[in-house]
């Protein structure tokens, strides 16, 4: 058999692991019909193998011997590199196999800060129990920043919100490489002093028209802006803070009153004197799951959004809402 000399990049093309499987376990058993065996191969089966190796290398890596074969010179070279070579492939597939087995992997997520405390520990909680081998790390970020960081490949998956009819709202930029699904209803609720007469029914914004108002984030400060201009009148703001306790302890001391989601008033207890109402007019907000598009099939990130799906949000008085599934 006449063998042709192949061109380096062929080379590098043809050999592969099993064939460095095969020149190995011959090297090792010193013959073919012992390395057949050891691989679960028949005898003319691997025969055929090195055959086509050495058409492929242009040489011989065997030579017959009265007692077996015998490495030629191409073929030492062969197994002296399949060692580092056949180490490296199989810690990849290891390593594959724990990402696919949900036994490691990295989710970052971002979400807003009333998730923080309500959603984010929940969820975390669950599914470290169920796959304590992947890792997690949190950004809290308002909505344009957490659906900026999944743009730029900074976090995995975010939790976000929107208004209605919110000019500025992030999501309607997200078209183009991110999937961006509605998860929850959020109803928004009046804080305000628990006065005698107050009665347990919905308030009218109007009749808070004379109110001092304590508001958020800029995106809650524009909707609550928005709500009051259409019943009427233009809200006093005269104190701004993220802080919930703070908002809280700001009304209970009859400096003013607040709209807040229903996520942040789950977490915190209301201080004596404070109560909540819902405005006449309901009002609610969409908080949003936004992923990179194709990215549920990342084992990892797919058991952290079904774990999302599965969470029980009627505990935080969201309403699901039905959506397409996120791939």
């Amino acid at each position: 058999m006449t063998l042709t000399p192949p061109s380096r990049s062929s080379l590098a093309t043809d050999l592969d692991s099993q064939t460095l499987r095969v020149i190995r376990a011959v090297a090792d058993k010193g013959s073919i019909t012992a390395a057949a065996a050891s691989l679960g191969y028949s005898q003319p089966a691997l025969s055929q193998s090195i055959r086509r190796l050495e058409e492929k290398l242009g040489m011989p890596v065997l030579t017959r011997v009265a007692r077996g074969v015998e490495l030629t010179e191409a073929g030492e070279v062969l197994v002296r590199h399949a060692a580092t070579v056949l180490r490296a492939i199989d810690s990849a597939a290891d390593e594959l196999s724990e990402l696919s087995g949900l036994r490691s992997g990295l989710v970052r997520i971002a979400a807003f800060p009333s998730a923080s405390s309500t959603v984010v520990p929940r969820l975390l909680g669950d599914i470290t129990r169920r796959h304590p081998g992947v890792r997690f790390s949190y950004l809290e970020a308002e909505p344009p920043e957490a659906v900026q960081a999944v743009r730029d490949h900074a976090a995995d998956i975010a939790l976000t919100f929107s208004y209605p009819g919110d000019p500025d709202d992030p999501h309607r930029a997200s078209a183009t490489g991110l999937a961006t699904v509605p998860l929850w209803r959020e109803q928004m609720l009046l804080v305000v002093p628990d006065a005698p007469g107050l009665g347990d029914g919905a308030i009218e914004l109007a009749g808070l028209a004379d109110s001092g108002w304590i508001a958020g984030c800029p995106r809650c400060r524009g909707h609550l802006v928005e709500l009051c201009e259409a019943s009427g009148f233009t809200p006093a703001l005269g104190y701004e803070t993220d802080i919930v306790q703070a908002v809280l302890a700001m009304v209970g001391a009859g400096l003013g009153v607040a709209l807040l989601p229903s996520l942040a008033l789950s977490a915190t207890p209301l201080p004596a004197g404070v109560t909540t109402r819902p405005p006449a007019a309901a009002d609610y907000r969409t908080v949003h799951l936004v992923t990179a598009q194709g990215s549920a099939g990342v084992p990892a990130i797919g058991a952290t959004i079904a774990a999302i799906r599965s969470l029980d949000a009627a505990a935080w008085g969201l309403e699901a809402l039905s959506h397409a599934l996120v791939t």
